[in-house]
């Protein structure tokens, strides 16, 4: 399977990230260690959605269209 997510930051709620994985559970391990350079400075995250594809190149259209400015505002409804 092949995940899109959003995680938020709980110490700055405003902060959400979007993006993919294989594996959702150790994908947010590394976000929370701080691996992750975009995410590291709004530790710790929780995850607030995630989205599982069969299909990765579909999991991949969908993460690009919620990076988007469209799929920004329908992030913000969920």
């Amino acid at each position: 399977m092949y995940f899109v997510y959003l995680i938020q930051s709980l110490t700055d709620p405003e902060q959400i990230y979007t993006g993919y994985t294989e594996d959702l559970k150790k994908r947010l391990s590394e976000h929370n260690a701080g691996i992750t350079f975009h995410t590291s400075k709004y530790i710790p995250w929780k995850l607030v959605t995630n989205v599982a594809f069969s299909n990765k190149s579909k999991a991949i259209e969908f993460e690009k269209f919620l990076k988007s400015g469209s799929g920004r505002v329908f992030a913000k409804l969920i």
